[in-house]
């Protein structure tokens, strides 16, 4: 499993900034390592090295803090799709997304995990957070793809949401199972492949 700990200097005393920060990691190692009901909020607090209510100050409960490790998650990828549309055109755009995304593989793989584990959290948060995921990571590639139609550098024989769907299942794989020796490398043969075919050139 990754370990995603953060040794502080033995000197300095926790800062409420540094405490968070160090809630969520040791919160996103113990939710992937044991899913979300085989983690206590005492083992978090333990973990982390804080006491039971230093932890309830930060968060409400432990769905709370499970929320706030997938609302992270998110926000990685709302960063990723921001990097990107600030390149011209839809090849650089994609490169950057890609580039970015396999050099971030090891927290991408953690919010998949912890979003596998979003059936356990209340029906009306669950909603919410798909909601919200749809709008910021969907709707920001459909986004690419749309303007990238607009201007004439897709095909025009397919519509723009196929287009996406076939991107996202050609660059899963760098997310999800054993990380390939040269995840740079895989992520641009991936993308040659997507933007120029398989076939002889």
């Amino acid at each position: 499993m990754l370990n995603v700990t953060v040794s502080l200097p033995p000197a300095a005393a926790p800062t409420p900034d540094t405490t968070r920060t160090r809630i969520g990691q040791e919160a996103a190692r113990l939710f992937v390592a044991s899913g979300y009901h085989g983690v206590s909020m005492r083992e978090v607090a333990e973990a982390v090295g804080v006491t039971k209510p230093a932890l309830y100050h930060h968060y409400a409960d432990k769905e709370s803090l499970f929320l706030a490790m997938l609302d992270g998650a998110l926000a990685g990828l709302a960063r990723l799709i921001e990097h990107a549309s600030a390149q011209r055109g839809l090849s650089a755009q994609l490169d950057t997304l890609v580039g970015e995304l396999a050099a971030s593989a090891p927290e991408q793989r953690v919010g998949l995990q912890l979003a596998s584990e979003l059936r356990h959290v209340s029906p009306e948060r669950r909603k919410a957070f798909e909601s919200e995921y749809r709008r910021v990571w969907m709707g920001g590639l459909s986004a690419l793809f749309e303007e990238a139609a607009a201007r004439g550098e897709l095909r025009a024989d397919l519509p723009p949401p196929v287009l996406t769907r076939a991107f996202l299942a050609l660059i899963y794989p760098l997310v999800t199972g054993t990380p390939p020796a040269d995840p740079q490398g895989t992520a641009r043969a991936l993308l040659s492949v997507y933007l120029d075919g398989a076939r002889p050139r």
